[in-house]
């Protein structure tokens, strides 16, 4: 098939070929960063903008070197850096950006909806970079990238996704992308951080995290994000820890075989135990690597994917 969308925006909008195709793509790129020289000229002479309004290390590192390793030309603006703190709004901003002719701008906002509403009115195109609680689009892909290099084929597994569900955009997004590739998603966490009618996204909400990793073959766990609540929804992290952290003893209740995968960034002790998250079933790093040829393959069919072969 032929996938040439404008703008990445969110999963909920793609269907199970447009991602697969994502997928294959990035795995034609994932190649590149083994290496020696880890350069191809794929997008040179487009320019690529990194506009990043909330800290990140992973994401902007991973589309950074993304775009260098297509040979575009990649800039980097922060929030503090930016003339949003003398007062200026997003659209002001993007607008500016705008007038000097970019090709793609890749950003990340606190705002739910923030890439949406800049699509709507730029010419040039968006990718989600991760806005506010709503969706985390390369994150769900890199997810999926590392479950099939793992797994092979996604349809009939069971994934787990444990932790800060209320909080999190990674949640979202991946939801929609398992359920659209076949698997059986599981939900747990505190009640306090269940949103109500998760079900009806398509996924098994369990109280108990125990009974959620029971037999799974994927389990993903989130952190507590701190940042985007308003009041404390645990009594402790020590507390957390004991009922809802993923540790030597409860993680024999999944799957021998079973993989456990984190966005990062990683809290210690809390979420996972430190023997779990440096232990053989992790393939953290491997969603790291990931990463950039995932990032890689959107940013290649953003900025034209075939087009750019005839050019």
């Amino acid at each position: 098939m032929s996938f040439n969308p404008k703008h990445i925006l969110g999963i909920k909008n793609l269907t199970a070929d447009e991602i697969n195709f994502i997928l294959d793509t990035a795995d034609s790129f994932k190649e590149i960063n083994t290496r020696q020289i880890k350069k191809v000229p794929t997008l040179r002479g487009k320019t690529i903008v990194n506009l990043f309004f909330e800290a990140s290390t992973r994401t902007r590192t991973s589309f950074e070197i993304a775009g260098k390793r297509l040979s575009a030309d990649t800039v980097n603006i922060s929030a503090s850096s930016s003339s949003v703190v003398k007062g200026e709004t997003l659209e002001d901003t993007a607008q500016n950006i705008e007038a000097m002719h970019p090709d793609i701008i890749v950003m990340r906002h606190s705002a739910s909806g923030a890439c949406d509403y800049l699509a709507e009115r730029l010419n040039c195109s968006i990718v989600n970079a991760g806005d506010g609680t709503h969706e985390h689009p390369s994150q769900a892909l890199l997810d999926a990238f590392t479950i099939r290099q793992h797994k092979g084929d996604i349809k009939g597994l069971t994934v787990t996704i444990a932790g800060d569900v209320a909080h999190s955009r990674v949640v979202r997004s991946n939801i929609h992308c398992l359920n659209k590739l076949g698997a059986n998603v599981r939900i747990t966490g505190p009640k306090t951080m269940l949103p109500p009618g998760l079900e009806k996204l398509g996924c098994e909400v369990f109280s108990n995290l125990n009974d959620a990793i029971t037999g799974a073959d994927c389990i993903m766990m989130l952190r507590i994000q701190h940042e985007r609540q308003g009041k404390t929804l645990i009594p402790s992290l020590r507390e957390y820890s004991r009922f809802f952290g993923l540790n030597d003893e409860n993680l024999k209740l999944a799957k021998k075989d079973a993989i456990v995968l984190h966005p990062g960034p990683i809290n210690r002790g809390v979420e996972l135990s430190s023997s779990v998250a440096d232990g053989k079933q992790n393939v953290i790093l491997d969603q790291v690597e990931n990463g950039v040829a995932v990032r890689m393959a959107l940013l290649y069919l953003v900025a034209g994917g075939e087009k750019l072969q005839d050019e």
